[in-house]
């Protein structure tokens, strides 16, 4: 259906609790979209494009309800709004709700539930046949004693929808367990127990259409997020060589995963881990978003593919009634180097190979992206950058349990 014959344009209503998807906004301005942004007035004065915005809004608080509720439902009073598109994971959920409550096209609060409540993903993950770590819900006691019995320790206990590593803690015995969940209190219901896994750990990164899998990269991780965050070191990622074992496995895997959680169209980043015990790939977690950390920009300079636009397009198709076209793919390899910094403005003019194809502008940040078609080139410039970051700027600040808004 074209917009002549709906008589207003496909309007979008982004929510950006945090200052990111530019590239989405933009997308859907050059779709000929009305674009409409509501954030926190804390990030009011950020560098969106506000070439592409048509209006802005901005509250003291985006999740809190039935404040959000009221604000967007007076919006509409005089706008219309098709599609409600959280820009963060953590806008995900009250996204959702809005859905429901205005009755507007898109991923509901029963499905949400799959891509940010690591329980919810996991008891349909298993019920469907997914591969997932043993895991126990903190609910009934006994059961928890009987998870500690049939499962050795080391454990993880995890928050059921924080996002990235947040609040996530190794427990090594029943002792450290219990005073975990007296510190919780009435909180510990939403926090689930699960067997730790060593081993490496990787994300495959995708674009769905209508159920199905259009787009997806596999790249993995040189060490576990969570071994980053509680030690301390620079966070590296890079594209898998695209027929290797590993790398057809893992989009075989997230095939089955987005199934079995009922993604039907969108964007989506995943976590596996392969168990250096038994070399078993095991779902840990996805969330139905766009990556952070910068991985977007690492998976476009390998394959031309930026996911927040095509999470527009795909977005406005729907709208609209059109058939969504990926746009054509490269197979080129990238890397991603990311740290705190001690200094401010960490100075990364000595980082000058060639395929240095993209530097972050963030304070107390350092991080770059090296491109090459050839994959070794790109693990040996991570190898030695790695190295050299640690020397020049790492700085090591403890996770929160919380992100620090």
């Amino acid at each position: 259906m074209s917009d002549q014959l709906t008589n207003h344009p496909t309007t979008i209503l982004a929510l950006g609790s945090y200052f990111k998807g530019a590239a989405f906004l933009q997308q859907c301005k050059a779709l000929g979209c009305t674009v409409y942004l509501l954030t926190k007035e804390k990030y009011k004065d950020a560098d969106w494009p506000r070439e592409s915005i048509d209006e802005m809004f901005w509250m003291p608080e985006t999740h809190k309800q039935p404040d959000l509720t009221y604000a967007v439902s007076y919006m509409m009073r005089t706008r219309k709004i098709d599609r409600i598109v959280p820009l963060d994971d953590y806008d995900v959920e009250v996204a959702a709700n809005l859905r429901e409550h205005l009755r507007i096209p898109g991923m509901g609060e029963t499905t949400v539930r799959h891509f940010r409540d690591k329980l919810a993903m996991r008891v349909q993950a298993r019920d469907e046949g997914v591969n997932v770590p043993d895991f126990a819900p903190v609910l009934n006691y006994d059961d928890l004693r009987a998870f500690m019995e049939r499962v050795p320790a080391p454990w993880v206990l995890k928050p059921r929808s924080e996002a990235a590593s947040f609040g996530i803690k190794k427990l090594n015995d029943a002792e450290e367990l219990w005073r975990a969940l007296d510190e919780l209190g009435d909180r510990q219901s939403y926090f689930v127990l699960e067997k730790f896994v060593p081993g490496n750990v990787f994300h495959v990164d995708s674009v769905i259409w209508e159920d199905e899998v259009v787009f997806a990269i596999a790249s993995g991780y040189a060490r576990p997020p969570l071994s980053v965050v509680t030690s301390g070191d620079v966070f590296r990622s890079r594209v898998l060589p695209y027929d290797s074992a590993a790398a057809v496995a893992l989009r075989e895997f997230n095939k089955k995963v987005m199934k079995a959680l009922r993604m039907k169209r969108g964007v989506t980043h995943a976590e596996f881990i392969q168990g250096d015990a038994d070399g078993e790939f095991y779902f840990l977690e996805t969330a139905a978003r766009v990556g952070g950390a910068n991985l977007a920009e690492m998976i476009e300079a390998a394959s031309g593919i930026n996911l927040w636009r095509e999470w527009a397009s795909v977005e406005v198709a729907n709208a609209r009634k059109q058939t969504y076209q990926l746009p054509p793919v490269k197979h080129a390899y990238a890397g991603i180097l990311v740290c705190l910094a001690r200094q401010e403005w960490p100075d990364l003019s000595a980082y000058n190979d060639p395929e240095i194809v993209w530097k972050l502008k963030k304070e107390h940040h350092a991080g770059l992206i090296a491109q090459s078609q050839d994959n070794a080139r790109v693990l040996e410039l991570l190898n030695q950058y790695g190295e050299r970051f640690a020397q020049d700027f790492l700085a090591f600040m403890p996770q929160l349990d919380k992100p620090n808004d």
